[in-house]
């Protein structure tokens, strides 16, 4: 692996991984298998299914579908230990594991029901969480709406204040916790919103069991608002300025068909997506 100085572990994204990332020594060398196992074993990691979770050498291609059904049923993750996109998925697991056995759950209980070699609207919204997910917590009901309506300038310059107090961005995408490492302005997460927590800072433990919970009613990726994660305030030292937010190519404005909220009536099913496993989240 090649680890260039272009290649940092500074941005605010980071943050909740930051044990993992010195115990690992990220910033200057790749972990081996061993090292991973060592840290999933000493806090007890487990799959859905209560098995321990192992991190293997990903020999040859698995399908998606293949490589869900084999965490599922042994609590082997194929692991390319030379690959930041490899790294990162397994950083998530070492610290959300609840939250990463829910979606290996969601996707095996998705797949029993398929009937072809295609994936369907939920496995769709499952992946696209996987790579790109973003918790979003936050204890000011209205700000969350602002986001589902693309109203960026609203959110991100005129209640700057309000989201700095008032909301956490937690990254729990692996492909898009890669493309931080050297981030770009139009990056960009897909958006859990979770209920509101009280307290100013609540464990994360109970956001992670919030996270868990809502997986159950997303069906679809249009139900998961796009959000330019740049633009989090603090997260990119040029959007100290309200000109930053003005650029459409990044921030933009909203589709006539704005992502559905949990339990509202879906559109039809889109065709589904051919079942294959790569870097890349499938098209929204």
């Amino acid at each position: 692996m090649n680890f260039i100085a272009a290649l940092s572990f500074d941005h605010p994204a980071f943050a909740p991984y930051r044990q993992l990332i010195d115990a690992l020594d990220l910033a200057r060398t790749a972990p081996s298998l061993a090292e991973l196992n060592a840290l999933a074993s000493a806090s007890g990691t487990l799959q859905a299914r209560g098995l321990p979770l192992r991190f293997v050498t990903a020999a040859g291609h698995l399908s998606a579908r293949d490589y869900e059904t084999r965490i599922l049923q042994t609590g082997e993750v194929p692991t390319r230990a030379d690959t930041w996109h490899d790294i990162m998925n397994a950083l998530v697991w070492l610290r959300f594991p609840r939250f990463k056995a829910a979606l290996n759950a969601a996707h095996g209980a998705a797949i029993e029901l398929e009937t072809d070699v295609l994936r369907g609207r939920r496995r769709d919204a499952l992946t696209v969480l996987d790579e790109s997910g973003v918790w979003v917590v936050s204890r000011d009901p209205e700000l969350p709406a602002l986001l589902a309506g693309h109203a960026w300038q609203a959110l991100f310059w005129e209640r700057r204040r309000q989201v700095e107090m008032q909301m956490d961005f937690v990254v729990v995408g692996h492909a898009l916790l890669e493309k931080l490492l050297a981030p770009y302005p139009s990056v960009t997460g897909k958006c859990l919103v979770l209920g509101q927590i009280p307290g100013s800072d609540a464990p994360a433990q109970s956001i992670e069991a919030q996270a868990v919970a809502a997986l159950a009613a997303i069906d679809s990726p249009r139900q998961l608002a796009p959000l330019p994660v740049q633009g989090v305030p603090g997260w990119d030292a040029a959007n100290a300025t309200a000109a930053y937010y003005a650029n459409p190519a990044v921030f933009r404005p909203p589709r006539l068909n704005p992502p559905a909220a949990a339990g509202r009536p879906q559109p039809a099913t889109p065709a589904p997506s051919p079942d294959h496993r790569t870097g890349e989240s499938p098209p929204t």
